[in-house]
């Protein structure tokens, strides 16, 4: 455990009877960033922790995913910031491309305007002056939650800093034949007008259809088939499988190519299944990405028909059309050619869709910049083989590999004007120059900069040392870089955490971040998806104004399975407020009672087994809260410390406990000790998790400066088996009482004569305690014991003669005896049928076997019960 540097001399603090998170959180979280707390010295001889935050878009507000993420990632930054580690939670924004620049194009809408009527410049400058006014709004409820960041370190990727570190990587890797421009097939969105990265695509089964063509003439026909009738207007081939004997006269001669005027060639290419369809497939090279591979084999034209915002362009009667609206239409031309040998709708399948607007994708032929990553790929699947980067949970390690091991050339142009802007320029006669942040442009007539900015996750893939001062080699980047550990969802595993790793090991030459400590999402109670489509989103600040940010924090992390889906629901909620209720009210009266932190702790000769027995709990509980912490099990570590605060500490020790306070003496100095030091440590451990109550809990206790800065607990070593021991029969006998009583019909605080007999067992020390615990009275001169119950060698003898009406509960005994009596016959009846067993499903037959088990232990019980009553 620890040493207590700071003491209290006050002896009974004061505390308000309730405790209210809304007078408290908010002036507590700004107390601690106004002492400087959650910053970092880049010259401080500490060990360093750092982690970064996943930025979050310049347009978002605070979703229960972020909440969650951030509750994880403070916990781990107060704890290492306790533990004495120079400690950095690097804070920052996204300026999320696409998401931004629609939210300001909507804004121009509304005045009837268009970034077009702007112009470029004054467009860019207009999403700035947005951002100044609208944007960031989740910062400040970041501060609600009461996230330990580092806000004088506050970043965004298209400052100036960061901006630069973009540039300077782009030059590097242009440089070094790592960044090209090409001509390939890209998901294309018709709504927002830009490339989308194959990993920005949401795929859902739409009710489409597949329409059957045949293509050519008389003998030279052949049928194929498509969902995406208006791309035959661009077909430039037909493809079978060289092996296909049913085509093998076809190959190398030209077809008719309806409702175009034009003849298009039969290739052969292994490419095709011959065992699926008809074995013949169109090719558009244009417009589908395995068709450009067939293409590029066979040296065919790609001729594009839709236009960026999925119009026709191919000069005819289609001409103008919308792709959909073409669809149609050239379907119903080829029916009347008698083209069409077979139509099915609706016809299911997998479509892509932008993630950002639902829109369906076109794949489009188009030029774009691009990033070859077969190196840095392999680079970042070798730092996780050979442990340079530890990935949890271990399970979702080959599914990462599976994507670096596979990895496409990424597209990292975008058709916006908000973000960065490629660095690129081209000259007036096919010229293309980079230029690094510290060069001049070139200059003269016909000089242009490419007019493409920058995917979105190229600059975030940079975060882990750009906000550090990169490419300066400043003292930030050398104390804390690379970064401790990267906590986030494991659907940014493909979009930003192996971009992060390509990007550290190109330009650092050292991996970005130690260990991946993966999390799920968050979903409803029922573990459905938050949508609002769905009627099912929460805002977390409602939950938070209601139970406290403590509630919501404790919830989050109680459900943190390592790389598993989260379900929540507002009763969960309810139910940690009731903790961090029960927290302050047990900890109000241990103050009350005198618990203190002042002096040492007494030695264990002079400790009572109670008080022996808590302080081993407390240890055991200290070292499997490290070991969960250091294996990432939120869920698990968050459920000890549940119970061992509200289990051990608040309903055993303090309730076994109020006998020697009571009693006053040396014991109860002792005691109060115990107690002082069991809440001080059991503070200490919550606060990673809980920090407000905490916080003003412990300060009060010990009169210390603040938990956040306080020492973490350390298991000092003290166990207790024998004392564990004996605080568990005691346990036992409490339980087994309990449970009596109430089986009797008594009341929790209605008070029975009892007679105890402890001679020859440890109980004989603890008759007290057990005696208030179970309002057992002392046996009168007319003390007759109605009941008698063994347990655990000793025997508590009760008179329940004055407590309860005999007859009536006989009566409602017998009565229940009979109703499992008959569950039990009907039971048996239908298990002994075995007709009925032959028919049931097995779920109604265990069903019934459930039903039995539940009537025979009642039986026990009941029988038990009415053996236990008094005779008349």
């Amino acid at each position: 455990m620890t040493e207590n540097t700071q003491q209290s001399h006050h002896s009974a603090p004061e505390l308000p009877t309730q405790y209210t998170p809304a007078d408290v959180e908010g002036p507590l979280y700004e107390r601690w960033v106004e002492r400087g707390y959650f910053t970092a010295d880049a010259k401080s001889e500490k060990p360093p922790y750092t982690i970064v935050i996943p930025p979050p878009n310049v347009t978002g507000s605070l979703h229960l995913g972020h909440a969650f993420e951030h509750t994880l990632i403070d916990a781990l930054t107060r704890r290492k910031r306790m533990q004495g580690y120079e400690t950095l939670w690097q804070p920052g924004m996204d300026h999320a491309g696409i998401a931004t620049q629609n939210v300001v194009e909507r804004e121009l809408a509304k005045e009837g305007k268009s970034r077009h009527d702007l112009g470029r410049e004054a467009f860019v400058e207009r999403v700035w002056q947005w951002k100044a006014e609208s944007g960031g709004q989740i910062a400040g409820q970041m501060r609600r939650l009461g996230n330990g960041v580092a806000w004088d370190r506050d970043r965004f990727t298209m400052d100036e800093g960061l901006s630069r570190a973009v540039q300077t990587v782009f030059k590097k890797m242009f440089d070094d034949g790592l960044i090209y421009r090409a001509e390939r097939i890209i998901n294309w969105c018709p709504r927002c007008l830009t490339a989308i990265s194959d990993i920005e695509v949401d795929y859902q089964d739409d009710d489409g259809e597949l329409v059957s063509l045949k293509y050519g003439e008389g003998e030279d026909t052949v049928v194929v088939a498509t969902t995406r009738a208006e791309t035959m207007l661009g077909d430039t081939a037909v493809a079978v499988h060289p092996d296909d004997e049913r085509y093998a006269h076809l190959i190398g001669k030209r077809i008719v190519l309806p409702l175009t005027g034009r003849t298009i060639p039969v290739v052969a290419d292994t490419h095709v299944d011959p065992e699926f369809g008809t074995g013949a497939v169109k090719v558009t090279p244009a417009h589908d990405p395995n068709d450009f591979a067939i293409g590029l084999r066979h040296d065919l034209e790609s001729i594009k028909v839709l236009d960026e915002r999925g119009v026709i362009t191919a000069h005819g009667p289609f001409e103008g059309l919308d792709r959909f609206e073409a669809r149609s239409a050239i379907v119903a031309a080829l029916r009347a050619e008698g083209r069409i040998v077979a139509e099915k709708r609706p016809y299911v399948h997998s479509v892509g869709h932008c993630s950002r607007c639902k829109t369906t994708l076109e794949p489009r032929l188009s030029l774009q910049w691009w990033v070859k990553v077969e190196t840095l790929a392999e680079a970042a699947g070798d730092a996780v083989r050979d442990g340079r980067v530890n990935i949890h949970p271990a399970d979702l390690t080959q599914r990462y590999f599976d994507w670096v091991d596979n990895l496409n050339d990424w597209c990292i142009s975008r058709q916006l004007w908000w973000g960065h802007r490629i660095p690129v320029w081209h000259g007036p006669n096919g010229e293309t120059v980079c230029v690094g942040p510290d060069e001049q442009p070139p200059s003269g007539e016909g000089w242009e900069q490419d007019t493409d900015v920058l995917d979105t996750w190229f600059s975030s893939g940079l975060w882990p040392f750009s906000t550090l001062g990169w490419p300066e080699k400043t003292e930030d980047l050398a104390k804390f870089y690379p970064n401790a550990t990267l906590v986030t969802g494991y659907d940014l595993m493909f979009f930003w955490v192996a971009r992060m790793m390509m990007f550290g090991l190109y330009a650092m030459d050292e991996v970005p971040f130690r260990t991946v400590a993966f999390h799920g999402m968050v979903r409803d109670e029922h573990g459905k998806k938050m949508s609002k489509s769905f009627g099912n989103t929460v805002n977390p600040l409602d939950w938070m104004d209601k139970y406290g940010s403590d509630a919501l924090r404790f919830t989050l992390a109680r459900g943190a399975n390592p790389g598993t889906d989260v379900p929540i629901g507002e009763d969960w909620v309810q139910a940690s407020r009731n903790f961090a209720n029960k927290i302050w009210n047990a900890a109000r009266f241990a103050m009350m009672n005198g618990a203190t932190i002042e002096g040492p702790l007494p030695a264990a000769e002079q400790l009572s087994a109670t008080d022996r027995w808590i302080l081993s709990r407390l240890n055991a509980t200290v070292a499997d809260v490290n070991a969960l912490y250091d294996d990432y099990q939120f869920a698990k570590l968050a459920d000890a410390l549940y119970h061992f605060a509200w289990d051990e500490v608040f309903d055993w020790y303090v309730e076994l406990s109020k006998t020697t306070f009571m009693a006053g003496g040396e014991g109860a100095k002792v005691s109060a000790r115990v107690l002082g030091e069991v809440l001080d440590v059991t503070l200490r451990l919550l606060h990673p998790i809980v920090p407000f109550v905490t916080e003003t809990l412990w300060t009060t206790l010990t009169g210390g400066e603040s938990l956040v800065v306080a020492e973490w607990p350390a298991d000092s070593g003290f166990r207790d088996a024998a004392a564990e021991q004996e605080i568990a029969v005691v346990q036992q006998v409490v339980t087994e009482v309990r449970r009596f009583r109430s089986d009797q019909g008594l009341q929790p605080g209605q008070k029975v004569p009892a007679r105890l007999e402890l001679a020859g067992t440890a109980l004989a020390a603890h008759e007290a305690a057990m005696r208030s615990l179970l309002r057992l009275q002392p046996a009168g001169e007319e003390f007759s014991a109605t009941a008698s119950l063994p347990v655990a060698g000793a025997t508590v003898a009760l008179d329940l003669s004055g407590a309860i009406d005999v007859e009536a509960e006989r009566k409602r005994l017998t009565k229940d005896l009979a109703a499992a009596e008959k569950e039990k016959a009907q039971a048996l009846g239908k298990l002994g049928n075995e007709a009925f067993l032959a028919k049931a499903p097995e779920k109604v037959v265990d069903k019934i076997r459930g039903r039995l088990e539940t009537a025979e232990a009642d039986l026990v019980r009941i029988t038990a019960q009415l053996a236990a009553l008094p005779q008349a």
